[in-house]
C-alpha cells in the first residue's frame, strides 16, 4: 500500500509490519518547514498504527538531505531566525515518535540532513554517503539539537572534530565511529534497511517500544533544551558579516573569508564575549547584525 501526503515531497508505502517513508524534494532533498511538520505528523500518525513495528526513512535521488532551504519562500530562511526555530519545533516532534526509525542514507546528509539521520535510532549508508556537520563554513552555529544528538552518538571528541572543523566523514570512517551500522553497495541499500527494519518489527512489539523508551529517556526534552541555546547563537551569528560571507564561499565551493565581524547599527555581543566591530565611513566604528544576503542557492544549514 503506497499513500501521499498533501505535499507530493513526502511519500509513504507500508508492507507488513513496516512503513517506508520516502522524501522527494529534487535536487537534493533540502527541507523546510512544511516538509518537516507534513513529516513530524505522518511519523505521529504511524505511532497510531498498531500494524507498524519500524519505520524507514529514505530519500530518492543522490543525496539523503543536503541541509535546510535557506532560499524558497517557504524554506528555512524565508521566514528569518523564526523559521529555523519552527524547524527546531518540528524536530523536537521527530524525537517524540515512539516507533524504531532505520535511515537509509545516500549521498550527502549535511547540517540539517545529518540532524535528520541522528532522528533515527539505525543507520544504513551506501559507499556514496558523505556526513557533514559544516555549519562552522557557513559562519554559524549547529543546531537541529546536533550538538547533543552527534556527541551521544560518536563521543564528543569526534563531535568536536567534525563541529569545529566541518569536514566530510565518509561512510568507512562513520562506520568506525558508530555513526553508521553497516555500509552497503547502493543498489541494496533499502532492502538493507529494510532488513533491519523487519529484524526489529519480528519481536514482541510493546517490549520493543518500553525498551527503546528507556534508552531514548530524555532525548527530546534535551534536543528541546539544545535547539533553544543552540537558535540563540544562530540568531547573533546570523547576522554577521561572517555568515554572509560563509553562504556566499558554500554555494561558490571556496573557502571562507572570514574577517570576525558583524555590520550593523545595533551592537551586540561577539561569541566570544567581545564587541563585534567594523570600521565604517569616516573612521568610525560601530558594531552590531544586519539581515545576511540570500544565497544563490540553498546551502547546508540545520
Amino acid at each position: 500500500m503506497t499513500t501521499t501526503t498533501e505535499r507530493p515531497e513526502i511519500t509513504v508505502e507500508k508492507t507488513g509490519h513496516i512503513a517506508v517513508v520516502t522524501l522527494d524534494r529534487p535536487p537534493n532533498n533540502h527541507v523546510s518547514v512544511p516538509l518537516m511538520r507534513d513529516l513530524a505528523d505522518l511519523l505521529e500518525k504511524v505511532d497510531g498504527d498498531e500494524t507498524v513495528r519500524a519505520v524507514v526513512l529514505a530519500s530518492a535521488g543522490k543525496a539523503f538531505c543536503a541541509g535546510a532551504d535557506l532560499v524558497a519562500p517557504d524554506g528555512v530562511g524565508g521566514s528569518g531566525m523564526n523559521g529555523i526555530n519552527d524547524l527546531y519545533t518540528q524536530a523536537v516532534r521527530l524525537f517524540s515518535v515512539e516507533t524504531p526509525i532505520v535511515a537509509a542514507v545516500q549521498g550527502a546528509a549535511v547540517g540539517a540532513g545529518l540532524g535528520l539521520a541522528l532522528v533515527a535510532d539505525f543507520r544504513i549508508a551506501s559507499p556514496e554517503a558523505r556526513f557533514t556537520a559544516n555549519f562552522v563554513k557557513l559562519g554559524f552555529h549547529p543546531g537541529f539539537g546536533l550538538t547533543h544528538t552527534l556527541p551521544r552518538v560518536i563521543g564528543e571528541q569526534r563531535a568536536n572534530l567534525m563541529f569545529l572543523t566541518g569536514r566530510r566523514v565518509k561512510p568507512e570512517e562513520a562506520l568506525a565511529w558508530g555513526l553508521v551500522d553497516e555500509v552497503v553497495p547502493g543498489p541494496e541499500l533499502l532492502e538493507a534497511a529494510k532488513a533491519l527494519a523487519a529484524e526489529i518489527a519480528e519481536n514482541a512489539p510493546l517490549a520493543v517500544v518500553a525498551t527503546r523508551k528507556t534508552l531514548r529517556a530524555g532525548l527530546a526534552a534535551a534536543v528541546r533544551a539544545q535547539t533553544d541555546h543552540e537558535h540563540g547563537q544562530q540568531t547573533i551569528l546570523r547576522a554577521t558579516e561572517d555568515f554572509a560571507e560563509g553562504v556566499r564561499a558554500v554555494a561558490e565551493r571556496r573557502p571562507g573569508n572570514f574577517k570576525g565581524r558583524s555590520v550593523c547599527p545595533s551592537p551586540v555581543p561577539h561569541p566570544r564575549g567581545r564587541w563585534a566591530a567594523q570600521r565604517t565611513g569616516g573612521g568610525q566604528r560601530r558594531g552590531g547584525l544586519t539581515p545576511s544576503p540570500r544565497s544563490a542557492g540553498s546551502s547546508p544549514l540545520g
